[in-house]
Order: C-alpha cells, then sequence, then structure tokens
C-alpha cells in the first residue's frame, strides 16, 4: 500500500497559467504520484472523450464548444488548443463510436463525422436526439456499451418533484443512429457520471437537498436495464440496505422503496459526485487498476463545504478513499473537479471548471 500523503507544489506550471499573486492549490495525492498542468485557459471545462488516436476532446458549454488538445510530443501537456466545434448548446458529454464524435448538448445529442486526426470538424452537427433542455439539471452525459448502444443520461428538473417527462432523471437507451430509444435505468436524480465497467454501467448521482448537512448520501450505483434507484420517493442511507422513505414522497406507494436499487457506495451529503473513470491503464500501481476514481465538483447547500476532490471507489467492496485533495482550503474553494479519463501515456486528467483548467495526474514512483 502506498502511503498517504506527498504534497506536490505547481509553481511552474501554475506560473504559466497565470496565477502570479493568487493562493496556489497545495494538491495532495498519494506518495509516489505527481500533478500538472496540461492544459488552461478554458471558460468551463467539464467533459472529456480521448479520440482513436489519443487526441483529447473536451467540452465547454460556457463557451458552446468542443477543443481539440493533442499532446503529439508526449511531454504531459497540451502542444495548444484547437476548436473542433463552436455553436452549441452547452455541450456536456463526448463519445467517439465508428467515424463520429457524437456531442451531448442540453437540448440533444448531435454528432460530426470524425476521422482519426481531425481537429475540426468537416460539417455542421446531426441531431440524432432531442432531449427536454436545461431545467433544474442541464447537463447531459453520452456514453456507448459493449452492445454498441447509445445511453444518454438527463438530469431532473426539481430537487424533489414527479416529472412528466420520462427522459428525465432517468438513463435512456437508444441505438447508435439515435432510434428506438427507451428508458434504461431510472429513479436516478441527476446521473451525470457514466461508464462502463465489466459489462455493468456504473452512474454517479447527485442526492435531494435541503434536508439538512448529512441526508441523503451522494451515492455510486451499478445499474441495469429497467432497474429504478428511488427517486424520488426514496434514497440510500447505508451502503447495499434497503433505500429509506423520504419525507415529502415516501408515503405514495408502500413498496415503491422496497423495489428500489440502492446505492453500492456512499460519500458524503451534497457533495456531487459528477465524472468517473475506471482506470486501465498501465503506469498507476497495481492496487489502483480496475479502481473507480469519482471527481467531487464539492457543495453549495451546506454549512461545512464538502467535496472538492478525487475519490476512489472499490467496485467490489464500495470502499470510498480520498485520493487528491487541496482544492478546498479551510473554506476558501481552489478549484472545482469535473471529470477524469485515462489518458493513453496512463495518466489521470481531469477538468477543473472552478478555474478553467485541465490537470494531469501520473504515477513517477518513488
Amino acid at each position: 500500500m502506498l502511503s498517504r500523503k506527498k504534497t506536490w507544489v505547481l509553481a511552474a506550471g501554475l506560473a504559466l497559467a497565470g496565477w502570479a499573486g493568487a493562493q496556489t492549490p497545495d494538491l495532495q495525492v498519494p506518495n509516489g504520484f505527481k500533478v500538472t498542468v496540461f492544459a488552461e485557459g478554458f471558460e468551463q471545462p467539464r467533459f472529456m472523450a480521448v479520440a482513436p488516436n489519443g487526441d483529447v476532446f473536451v467540452s465547454d458549454p460556457g463557451a458552446g464548444t468542443v477543443t481539440v488538445l493533442p499532446d503529439r510530443n508526449g511531454n504531459g501537456q497540451a502542444d495548444g488548443k484547437t476548436v473542433f466545434a463552436s455553436g452549441l448548446n452547452r455541450p456536456h458529454g463526448l463519445a467517439f463510436r465508428n467515424g463520429h464524435l457524437y456531442v451531448a448538448n442540453t437540448d440533444g445529442v448531435v454528432r460530426f463525422p470524425y476521422k482519426t486526426g481531425d481537429t475540426k470538424a468537416s460539417g455542421g452537427p446531426q441531431r440524432i436526439v432531442s432531449l427536454p433542455p436545461n431545467g433544474g439539471h442541464w447537463t447531459r452525459t453520452v456514453t456507448f456499451g459493449p452492445d454498441g448502444k447509445m445511453y444518454v443520461s438527463t438530469g431532473s428538473t426539481c430537487n424533489v418533484c414527479e416529472e412528466e417527462d420520462g427522459r428525465r432523471a432517468a438513463v435512456w437507451v437508444y441505438d447508435a443512429d439515435g432510434k428506438n430509444g427507451k428508458p434504461y435505468a431510472t429513479g436516478l436524480r441527476n446521473a451525470v457520471g457514466l461508464e462502463w465497467y465489466g459489462g455493468a454501467l456504473y452512474a454517479t448521482n447527485n442526492g435531494r437537498d435541503m434536508l439538512g448537512d448529512n441526508i441523503p448520501p451522494e451515492g455510486f450505483y451499478r445499474t441495469k436495464a429497467g432497474g429504478f434507484y428511488g427517486w424520488p420517493y426514496c434514497y440510500t442511507t447505508r451502503p447495499g440496505q434497503p433505500q429509506v422513505w423520504d419525507k415529502d414522497f415516501g408515503r405514495k406507494n408502500a413498496d415503491t422503496c422496497k423495489t428500489a436499487t440502492p446505492a453500492f457506495a456512499l460519500t458524503t451529503a451534497h457533495s456531487a459526485p459528477l465524472g468517473l473513470a475506471f482506470y486501465d491503464g498501465k503506469t498507476f500501481p497495481s492496487e489502483y487498476r480496475g479502481k473507480m476514481f469519482a471527481a467531487l465538483h464539492g457543495s453549495w447547500n451546506r454549512s461545512t463545504k464538502s467535496g472538492y476532490k478525487v475519490v476512489t471507489v472499490d467496485p467490489q467492496t464500495g470502499k470510498v478513499s480520498d485520493f487528491l485533495t487541496g482544492f478546498l482550503s479551510g473554506q476558501n474553494v481552489l478549484g472545482r473537479p469535473v471529470d477524469l479519463v485515462v489518458a493513453p501515456d496512463g495518466s489521470l486528467l481531469l477538468t477543473d471548471d472552478g478555474e478553467g483548467r485541465i490537470w494531469r495526474i501520473q504515477y513517477t514512483g518513488g
């Protein structure tokens, strides 16, 4: 087991990023790891996808763009930034599949033709799925399963309510061309992170607000076709244990929570888990292989802030452990983690939409 923790001060990288005179985040990672700046200068970097040739694509919903970040010389920093597509409607989730880049805008999924090495879209977006836009949760996430199907998550309009549109608070599955859509997993208030691993679709979920600092905890879910995960009627308070009644909607049907699948792992209430990635690279120590890494964006309605870090989640035991901390100094926020991807060189990339940059986490040993 690696010892915790070793602090890496990022003076050189942060100077390049224009942080002169600003408070430097004291980022802490396990011994042997190093954190540096991969790219910066974004308005709101959110979700990433790695192209077939290894280029990193990132969505920027604030700017309405998708940007390409090649690292052709392999030095651990983006060679530059090229806007692949612009004029998009709050783009968020990204995925590559069979010669296309799929982009989940807030109002639907579009796709662009993609050839290996492309850094500019060769044409306009083709809309293949329409979705209810904006609402209380505006992000949309897209991923593809081992079955070749497209999975799309849409958050709720509200804190707690019964949605009129069945696409809300759910993950839907479609053919790759957007046809034949149907519900896959329901009762997920805001499943921002989606990732396939070991034949199962895993999801992060943001629980409801206004029940105090600690209720309900945030959940990590292992989903399956036809699964129901509780919202708005109930929520998980203990991993793997039956869900409990929600005070606002828990009396609708006495059997509802008995059929709701609980989270297999939990973390602090209101910490807002967003993107996740299972580590399948070759450079991290063996204890991290197959672990889920999840970005906790951070709380907005808690008396003492929580989140603002990256955790690991063991998919077998549900154990949640801190991996990268330091974005929260006391109650001062110095960054907001969003999404993670494993880069071709085995490093882990992390978007930070609080400070407009992408961090690179690599194991250097020693």
